[in-house]
């Protein structure tokens, strides 16, 4: 029960930061946005998750999985509820900053709620799972938005979508009333400054950092922009977009699972973790390389393919990369390692959708985005075997 509510608030996570990528032509029109603006504000998005990763890991781990969960999820909420009242830029930018800094506790939370529910052996397949049905928010978003958004209004869309996040806390409030706020074990060590100090001393932590920041950075730009390319270079209208955005999302599911699911049955069959894990994130990080032919193809649908494949290998890698956290890193870190790992994520993501903006603004196209995106996830692994050429589990 616990980890269907923890899937469904994904689903609701993702709905929320995408809606606004799915109703950018409309918005646009109506606020009279210019490509750099958009960009502008999705990177302050960025900004903001990345200011409040600082904190949130930290926050999850002394809550405990019963409190940190529903407080994330009714302040996102709240967040993506008040984009519908926004009337100018400055006031679009402040809900964006806000959704940004509360939907940081989703990450932690989830990773946490994982860690506590399962064994070490059944993890990476649990979180992929997890990954691939919170992409179902993905798969959603574009094909409902702009069906709601017709009926009500896009203000109200974000109203609508905002308000399911509050009836999931209350299921959630109503799920966990025998279940305790956190065990002593899960505590972290008292002092935030000591468990930072410890953790920034340690060549593990820079490893998931660069490795998050490499791969996060193509997750943020295709989340936003996506919609943007195929309306821009294949002209699809708003409601037209809602299934190659589906089809895409729906491949980022697939890769989620097998992801985990693959390293889970290397492990069953005697591979080593350091191995099994790097091996996966090989793969992954070989399969993106295509998505610069994205832009070479007669077909949307081919196009999509592309895009799709990408998005399901960097599901595999970040399934890989999250459960790499939990091997390596002592129980009371993992909130903190994963917090700190979305912030270094989510900057690189802030600084890539800003350079969207403006390279897109400049006539300069989607080329040099998806030639980074091709070699992001190489470099990421590159990184981990550099830092960590033999993993060993927490101390």
């Amino acid at each position: 029960m616990l980890l269907a509510l923890i899937i469904s608030a994904g689903v609701l996570n993702y709905a929320d930061r995408q809606i606004i990528a799915v109703l950018k032509p409309v918005i646009e029109l109506d606020l009279h946005w210019t490509d750099a603006d958009y960009g502008r504000l999705a990177s302050l998005f960025q900004f903001a998750a990345a200011i409040a990763f600082l904190f949130t890991g930290e926050i999850v781990d002394r809550l405990g999985v019963k409190w940190a969960n529903p407080i994330g999820v009714a302040a996102w909420s709240a967040a993506a509820m008040a984009h519908g009242w926004a009337r100018s830029i400055v006031q679009f930018s402040l809900a964006r900053a806000a959704l940004g800094a509360t939907e940081s506790m989703g990450t932690p939370s989830g990773i946490k709620t994982v860690g506590a529910l399962f064994t070490p052996a059944q993890q990476s397949s649990a979180i992929g799972f997890s990954n691939a049905a919170g992409n179902v928010g993905a798969i959603i978003t574009p094909l409902a938005v702009p069906l709601i958004a017709a009926a009500v209004g896009w203000r109200s869309t974000f109203v609508v979508l905002g308000a399911l996040g509050f009836v999931w806390v209350a299921g959630w409030i109503a799920a966990t009333r025998g279940l305790q706020g956190a065990s002593p074990a899960a505590r972290p060590a008292p002092g935030a400054f000591r468990v930072y100090g410890a953790m920034l001393r340690d060549r593990r932590t820079w490893a998931i950092a660069g490795a998050k920041a490499l791969s996060d950075q193509v997750w943020w730009l295709l989340l936003f922009w996506t919609p943007d390319f195929f309306h821009r270079t294949f002209g699809l209208t708003i409601r037209e977009l809602g299934p190659p955005l589906a089809v895409i999302y729906a491949c980022a599911a697939v890769g989620s699972m097998i992801g985990g699911f693959a390293t889970t049955r290397l492990l069953a069959r005697g591979v080593s973790p350091g191995k099994a894990r790097k091996g996966v994130l090989l793969v992954c990080a070989l399969l993106v390389t295509p998505a610069p032919l994205a832009l070479h193809v007669g077909s949307y649908w081919a196009a999509a393919g592309l895009i799709g494949l990408l998005l399901a290998a960097h599901q595999g890698f970040s399934v890989n990369l999250f459960a790499l956290i939990a091997d390596i890193s002592p129980p009371e870190r993992v909130g903190a390692l994963t917090g700190f790992g979305a912030l270094c994520g989510n900057l690189a993501g802030m600084g890539i959708l800003f350079l969207a903006g403006e390279l897109l603004t400049r006539g300069y196209g989607y080329a040099p985005l998806l030639l980074i995106a091709a070699c992001s996830y190489l470099l990421a692994i590159g990184w981990i075997q550099l830092l960590l050429p033999r993993l060993k589990g927490p101390r």
